[in-house]
């Protein structure tokens, strides 16, 4: 089917940004937001109208997603659904806007802190110097059922960076959490229920050996080795 023209100005400024990525850029095509800009002169908010394609399954990656892409590039990577076609355009139920009360029982519920590095709001970062901001993630969670769900889950803008297509298997954690033996299990329930992870004698241990120079380190070897005998 013959795709319509990006420069019709009849369609909405979304479905002109997705037309141009198909018949200007191409998959797999690098532009960047100048080349974006001086497509659509006439739009003042096209940055944001091209974003919302990746709510319809558009894949367009930035320098955060792709290394080798250069701070002002961007990647066309994969097309995702006809925006242009009437009711196309509607943005998925589990894209809808949560607000400020949901936000507030997502953060609570999550302990204040990222669920991926444990940054918790009002921190920095190693650096000293940089904020630490949490965001409210949507996760595409597969379920042992077959179907699908989309999670909430609290993340800092570090670690939500380039996390858009990142799901989980649930009957594959699942899987891993059956398959531990029955000390394993002892050991990660009580991590559960103090929502922390708390080392042991061996795990310290192992973190000071591997930070000892190498005379140090082949010294601690030997220890241990000479203990066998």
């Amino acid at each position: 089917m013959t795709l319509p023209s990006w420069q019709n100005k009849n369609l909405g400024s979304m479905a002109r940004a997705a037309l141009w990525l198909l018949q200007e850029v191409g998959e797999g095509g690098i532009f960047t937001k100048a080349d974006l800009r001086a497509a659509f002169p006439d739009v003042a908010q096209i940055d944001r109208r091209l974003r919302d394609l990746r709510d319809h399954d558009w894949k367009i990656d930035t320098s955060r997603d792709d290394p080798t892409l250069k701070q002002q590039e961007q990647r066309f990577v994969s097309r995702g659904a006809d925006v242009w076609i009437p009711g196309k355009s509607k943005a998925p139920k589990h894209k809808a806007g949560l607000t400020a009360a949901q936000r507030a029982k997502i953060f609570e519920s999550d302990g204040y802190v990222c669920r991926a590095c444990g940054a918790a709001a009002g921190e920095t970062y190693e650096d000293g110097v940089t904020p630490v901001v949490l965001n409210v993630a949507r996760r595409k969670v597969l379920l042992p059922d077959g179907s699908t769900s989309y999670q909430t889950v609290t993340e800092c803008k570090r670690c939500g960076a380039g996390s858009g297509d990142r799901q989980v298997d649930l009957e594959q954690v699942l899987a891993q959490v059956r398959a531990l033996a029955p000390m394993e299990r002892r050991v990660l329930k009580s991590w559960i229920a103090a929502d922390q992870r708390s080392l042991g004698p061996l795990e310290k241990m192992w973190g000071i050996y591997r930070s000892l120079p190498e005379d140090s380190r082949k010294a601690v070897a030997d220890a241990l080795a000479g203990a066998d005998d």
